[in-house]
């Protein structure tokens, strides 16, 4: 018998049994997906570790799944399959009776605790429910598409009464939201949340966009930010760090996480790895290719892992500051970018003091300050402002 396990590399974060991709009895060969697993950032799939029959599942829909919890069970015997195959409930069970006329008692003993909250929270009976998963069983999914469609009754109303009403702004919680919530709540809690604010002028980011773009290689201004801010590191080397009980412990690379809204679902976090390295081209693709996996949900646990440092470039949304960001879990700082608009501002030219309209925002950095000091903070966003300001035409 070979064990299924849940991947030891969660990120810190909890994951959930999402759906199984294969059946008890069924045949799979190795790397076959067998399982979806659903954390705060991703969804992915758990391959089959052998070739073999697929003859038990231990953590259904909805179960939490711990990194190294047993999943299920691969027989690499060919011969346990038909046994496999009988011990299935399909194989035993009565005729299916459709979910409206199902016992209340023998609905509610197979529902998952995640999916008896939500019933309760919403004060929905289950029996008005049709399952999607497994042997007809009820999903999270299922539930929030009730209460969605606003058509189930609520828990002791007669079957005859009108489906209860829900507002049209009522947006029910999926398990990605509850899990951002909860690491929001965390991390808070356990790091003081300190933020300096700069502003930067965007003139040279600008004018090089536009050099690179009529040489036919599109930038976004979110490829610049990474490459400042991994360059930026050298005057403040525990920015790219975190908190230890016996230390502080710096990260041997630059691994810039970049925060991508993916609309109702929230956000991820795609991570450019070892950006120090990289070149300002060979960051514009990274991030092309992230966002576009972030957009079609099919980024990897390797594309959400490992982030030593964050930006949050808000500004795309038009919002002109933000502060405090609350800080990834794990890490010292996240770098937050404003909206980029033009304004007035006052400079001295040739010894004479000018007003210039020049394209600006707001730049802040919240910290950990029990990693960070504001000397520190301070050092690392004038070096990034400089950067961004002194950047070479002809780089």
């Amino acid at each position: 018998m070979i064990e299924i396990r849940v991947p030891d590399e969660q990120e810190g974060t909890k994951a959930v049994v999402r759906a199984w991709l294969k059946q008890i009895g069924d045949s799979v060969a190795e790397n076959d997906p067998l399982v979806e697993l659903e954390t705060d950032k991703v969804t992915q799939e758990v391959p089959a570790p052998a070739a073999g029959v697929l003859t038990e599942i231990v953590l259904d829909t909805d179960a939490e799944a711990v990194p190294g919890a047993l999943l299920g069970r691969i027989s690499t015997d060919e011969a346990s399959r038909a046994q496999a195959k009988a011990d299935t409930p399909e194989a035993t069970a009565a005729p299916s009776i459709p979910s409206a006329a199902k016992p209340t008692g023998e609905i509610e003993t197979r529902l998952s605790p995640s999916v008896r909250r939500a019933c309760l929270q919403h004060g929905i009976d289950p029996t008005r429910i049709s399952g999607t998963g497994r042997n007809g069983r009820i999903t999270r999914e299922d539930v929030d598409r009730a209460v969605s469609d606003a058509t189930v009754v609520s828990v002791g109303e007669p079957t005859t009464a009108q489906p209860r009403q829900f507002s049209a702004q009522d947006i029910p919680h999926d398990r990605m939201r509850i899990t951002i919530a909860e690491n929001m709540v965390r991390a808070v809690s356990e790091a003081p949340h300190v933020t300096a604010v700069f502003e930067a002028d965007f003139s040279a980011i600008a004018a090089h966009k536009a050099a690179m773009a009529a040489k036919g290689a599109k930038l976004s201004y979110t490829a610049y930010m990474v490459k400042a801010a991994a360059d930026a590191m050298a005057v403040a080397p525990a920015i790219n760090g975190r908190w230890e009980k016996d230390r502080i412990a710096i990260a041997p690379t630059i691994d810039v996480g970049v925060g991508t809204a993916l609309g109702e679902k929230g956000l991820v976090v795609p991570v450019v790895k070892d950006a120090g390295s990289l070149s300002l081209q060979q960051i514009g693709a990274q991030l092309e290719e992230l966002t576009r996996k972030a957009r079609e949900g099919k980024l990897d646990r390797s594309d959400v892992s490992g982030g030593s440092f964050t930006i949050s470039n808000h500004g795309v949304s038009g919002s002109l500051l933000a502060a405090p960001i609350i800080l990834h879990q794990g890490q010292a700082a996240i770098l937050g970018i404003g909206k980029l608009e033009k304004r007035v501002i006052v400079r001295e030219v040739n010894g004479q003091d000018a007003i210039l309209v020049r394209p600006m925002a707001y730049v802040t950095l919240t910290i950990d300050h029990r990693v960070v000091d504001g000397h520190q903070t301070n050092a690392w966003l004038t070096r990034f402002v400089e950067i961004l300001e002194s950047w070479p035409q002809q780089h």
